[in-house]
Formats: C-alpha cells, sequence, structure tokens
C-alpha cells in the first residue's frame, strides 16, 4: 500500500502529515528517502527521523460536536475539534459533520475501521433528529423517504419519521455533502437545526455537548462486526 496510507493504518499519523515529513526528508524506506505516494510493504524498513515505526495502541472515542466546530484536529483551523480532545496521539474524526450541525461523531487512529464503516457500499445507518424552519406535511416524508434528487444524483430511499409539526427523525445509510439540508431545500424547507444521534450501534446518549467518551468494549466488539 502507499506510505500515506500504511501511517494512518498504523495510527502513526494523518496521510497530510505523512507528506509533510516526507517533504523534510524525515522517513525514509529501506535506506533510501520516501517520496510522495511511494508504494510500500510491510517488511520494508521504515525509519521516520531514524527511528523505526510501530503500531500505535488503537482509541475509539464517541464525542457530541457542538455547532460552530469544523470536523477536524488541524491546529491551523480555528474552533475545530482539538479544542474539546486534546490527545498526543493521532486520531481523526470517521467522516464529517458540518460547521453548522452538532451531535455524533466518532474518532479513532484506526484506518481500517475508518474505512469501513465510511465505505458507502456497505450502507451503515446513520441517524439524525432535524428541525425546520416550518411544518411540513405528510407529502414531505413520504418524498423524502423516497429519495430526493441532489447534486445530480437520487438518494436512497431512506427512513423518516415525524416527530412534531417542524421536526422529523431521519436513517440514511450514505452521506453526500450536506445530505439533508440539500434534500429538505427541495422541498421549499430550511434545515434550522440538525443533530446526529447515532451511527450504528454507537449512540449519543450520556454525552453532553462538547463532551466524549471512550467505547466499550462491548460497543466495539458489534462496531467492527458491521
Amino acid at each position: 500500500m502507499r506510505i500515506n496510507k500504511l501511517l494512518s493504518n498504523y495510527g502513526y499519523c494523518s496521510r497530510r502529515e505523512t507528506n509533510r515529513m516526507i517533504e523534510e526528508n524525515r522517513i525514509t524506506v529501506n535506506g533510501q528517502n520516501c517520496i510522495k505516494g511511494q508504494w510500500v510493504e510491510e517488511d520494508d524498513i521504515i525509519l521516520i527521523d531514524n527511528e523505526p515505526i510501530s503500531l500505535k495502541e488503537k482509541i475509539y472515542i464517541a464525542f457530541n460536536k457542538p455547532v460552530g466546530i469544523t470536523c477536524t484536529l488541524e491546529k491551523t483551523v480555528k474552533n475545530n475539534i482539538g479544542d474539546y480532545i486534546n490527545f498526543s496521539d493521532y486520531i481523526f474524526p470517521v467522516g464529517r459533520l458540518d460547521k453548522e450541525s452538532q451531535g455524533l461523531i466518532i474518532l479513532t487512529n484506526d484506518g481500517d475501521l475508518a474505512n469501513k464503516i465510511l465505505e458507502s457500499e456497505n450502507k451503515h445507518e446513520k441517524e439524525y433528529i432535524v428541525t425546520l424552519n416550518r411544518p411540513f406535511n405528510d407529502s414531505f416524508i413520504n418524498g423524502m423517504s423516497e429519495g430526493v434528487e441532489i447534486c445530480g444524483v437520487k438518494t436512497r430511499k431512506c427512513q423518516v419519521s415525524k416527530i412534531s409539526d417542524n421536526v422529523f427523525r431521519i436513517i440514511l445509510t450514505q452521506g453526500l455533502n450536506k445530505q439533508i439540508r440539500r434534500m429538505s431545500k427541495t422541498f421549499g424547507y430550511t434545515v434550522i437545526k440538525l443533530e446526529r444521534i447515532r451511527i450504528l450501534n454507537i449512540k449519543i446518549d450520556g454525552i453532553d455537548i462538547g463532551k466524549w467518551r471512550v467505547l466499550t468494549d462491548e460497543e466495539l466488539i458489534k462496531l467492527q462486526s458491521c
């Protein structure tokens, strides 16, 4: 695999950070300076700052993201997740939740599990509670459930149920950019609050806004088996 992917899977650093270290000639492969995008094998001798790389302990976190926070831990970005989660080891968010939205984000340094969760073909469920700017009727619920044309594609059929006059629950199995906001806009509605409350078997219950917790062993076993 490429050096960027290997180091990410090892929980060592991000792909962007790998490129930065390559530019600084800090990574060697079998005694030669590494180049961007280089293919490597696990039995290659890979050194960073003349030290061999090693597998990091895997970290799995559930975080309740506040509104106004960007889904990154890049220090150059203001108001990011790193303001709430300060880990010395490298971790990254699995997927994104736009800045205007709030709710559940999984963070880890396990690249393999992250890819499995994000793979669209796996049709993994993500559940949201959505508040609109005005009341809606049954035709809105039915239209949303059947799929909506946005960004040149039709969204997958999904589960949508009414909670109150202007609040609904939706369960998606894909993650297009600002999907729920764009779907709602197609019917003439504006989302004024969007909260993700579940990713697969991981729920936001008991996590205050801006707080996080480590996944339980039971949660992790079930998550890895999905």
